[in-house]
């Protein structure tokens, strides 16, 4: 290892051990923060570049001053230099993965004979074309985790401030090496030096802790995550989930089964096999109390809303673990037993829709949302909403107002009041193109009479009226929009899968018209629909699940 790079892993290794997983007016600028491994960047240029002499002004040359250079000029003089070059070069090498082709161009840039100044655009390139090679393939990983320990040394040897994107791909080459304490070392030091750790940033540490079947590491890594507002995924969870049951962990396991189910609700195959794997096992079978208040657990099943009731395993012995289908309604096809369909508390509901308003307001214009309320309250509650752009689309690159109608009378017919549903639309779709054919302004005349049409306006975003209107109302939402781009990732809370869960409406369209997939009847979360008996919806088609159930032998 050079003697900068063993340098450079030494400032990142922690100095002392802390012990801490069913189926989105003008200020001054503060003084910016270092990390405690990297120097203030001096200037743009690397440590052996030469410094340009200054620019002749008016006085020096006694002529004329030069005409100002236009934007696309300094773009072209940009992407021409030296730098623009190796930075278009090592962009084409990241999206091909070729690392030996971006190293060659790294040492070209650091030589003395012909150097390149280096940004941070360029780091991160070859620090991620690094960090992959060394995850990914065995055989060359430890030469790529050493390139890339010597060019982040080179990079803090020119001061270049690295940002979140440098330390995740520093953070992988320590996982690459099996050093899940280094890896963990910098997202800590992220943090401490305001650089905000993103779940991306601790994956690295954390899988590593649980490939080295480190389950107290990986619980630190996920204390510090929760400690950052930083929500793990069904990865983490599973990950999580596998390491504590092979240390036979059993109240650890009750908890990540508990916050698996309310972060993922149905889980992948996979994951359900590790559920199984742990219920086979001797740990689980000794697992549990044999005496219990029976007050207490009804009062956690109402607290918890139904299907689960927090107190812990209960009773012992071995599981009986199989698989099995659920019927429309919910019950067991192996033993009988109905799931529930968990209540969603009426105050998050509320929460929710606040959260919604006040992010629409900051991305629409604030008094096309609030009129768009104030019209909702005149003209709702509604028993559904059609996110009529994703309709009226479907299987289609022409919109059909038709299949939007077929699909209105379809959902008026299911609902309870009968009533039209609200229909969503932007006011390009009403007012011009397939909009002016007589037979679509019979159909948009019709739902404009029932009070059922609002056309969003111009520069607005669709999402923001069909989703705040479907939770404010309480009602069904028909798309088939998987509603996962940046948009939502916005909500950020758990509390949006639960609500998808209950009020979405998938639909499919054949000769006979549209068919609509309403919610299921119950959740497809893990549930203990009895003292005793466990079920795990599981499935990698989001359009089926199988199920896990598992029953205790008393």
């Amino acid at each position: 290892m050079g003697v900068a790079a063993a340098a450079a892993r030494a400032a990142l290794r922690p100095t002392a051990a802390t012990l801490l997983l069913f189926s989105r007016p003008h200020q001054h600028r503060r003084a910016t923060q270092h990390l405690p491994f990297a120097r203030r960047r001096r200037h743009s240029y690397s440590s052996t570049a030469t410094v340009a002499a200054p620019t002749p002004t008016l006085g020096d040359s006694g002529g004329e001053a030069p005409e100002p250079e236009g934007k696309a000029a300094r773009r072209r003089r940009a992407r021409e230099s030296p730098e623009g070059l190796l930075r278009h070069q090592l962009d084409m090498c990241s999206r091909n993965a070729d690392l030996p082709t971006a190293l060659r161009l790294y040492d070209a840039a650091v030589s003395p004979e012909s150097p390149v100044p280096l940004s941070l655009h360029h780091y991160n390139c070859l620090l991620y074309l690094c960090s992959n090679a060394a995850a990914s393939d065995p055989d060359s990983s430890a030469a790529a985790a050493q390139r890339g320990f010597d060019i982040f040394a080179r990079m803090e040897a020119d001061g270049v401030q690295p940002n979140e994107a440098t330390l995740t791909s520093v953070a992988r080459l320590a996982a690459a090496t099996r050093d899940p304490a280094m890896a963990f070392s910098v997202v800590r030091r992220m943090a401490a030096a305001g650089v905000p750790p993103r779940l991306r940033t601790y994956g690295p540490a954390l899988f590593a802790y649980c490939d080295a079947k480190d389950a107290d590491g990986a619980g630190q890594v996920e204390a510090h995550m929760d400690a950052s507002g930083v929500v793990p995924e069904e990865p983490e969870l599973a990950a999580l989930l596998r390491v504590n049951a092979d240390k036979a962990r059993a109240e650890e396991v009750y908890r990540l089964l508990h916050r698996t189910r309310a972060l993922v609700r149905q889980v992948c195959d996979t994951t359900a096999q590790a559920v199984e794997a742990w219920f086979r096992s001797d740990a689980a079978s000794e697992a549990g109390v044999d005496k219990w208040d029976p007050r207490k657990i009804k009062e956690g099943v109402v607290r918890g809303g139904g299907g689960w009731h927090g107190q812990g395993w209960l009773g012992k012995g071995p599981w009986s673990v199989g698989t099995s289908e659920m019927d429309k309604d919910g019950t067991c096809q192996r033993c009988g037993e109905r799931l529930v369909c968990i209540d969603i508390d009426p105050s998050e509901t509320d929460n929710f829709a606040s959260s919604l308003t006040e992010l629409a307001i900051k991305r629409e214009a604030r008094d096309d949302f609030l009129c768009f309320q104030s019209w909702l309250r005149r003209h709702g509650p509604f028993d559904a909403v059609i996110d009529a752009a994703n309709v009226g689309l479907y299987n289609s690159k022409a919109f059909s107002f038709s299949q939007v109608n077929s699909v209105v009378n379809a959902i008026q017919r299911v609902t309870k009041s009968k009533k039209l549903p609200l229909i969503i639309l932007h006011r390009n779709r009403v007012s011009g193109g397939p909009a002016k054919v007589p037979f679509n302004q019979k159909i948009l005349e019709g739902w404009r009479n029932a009070g059922a049409l609002y056309a969003t306006p111009p520069g607005s975003n669709d999402d923001w009226y069909w989703l705040y209107a479907a939770v404010s109302c309480r009602s069904l939402l028909v798309t088939n929009d998987e509603m996962r781009d940046h948009l939502f990732q916005l909500l950020g809370t758990s509390f949006f899968p639960r609500w998808k869960e209950k009020h979405q409406v998938r639909l499919t369209f054949s000769g006979r018209g549209p068919t609509l997939h309403l919610p299921p009847p119950y959740s497809i979360v893990i549930q203990v629909m009895n003292l005793n008996l466990n079920n795990v919806s599981s499935s990698d088609d989001q359009s089926c699940a199988a199920n896990v159930i598992i029953v205790r032998m008393m």
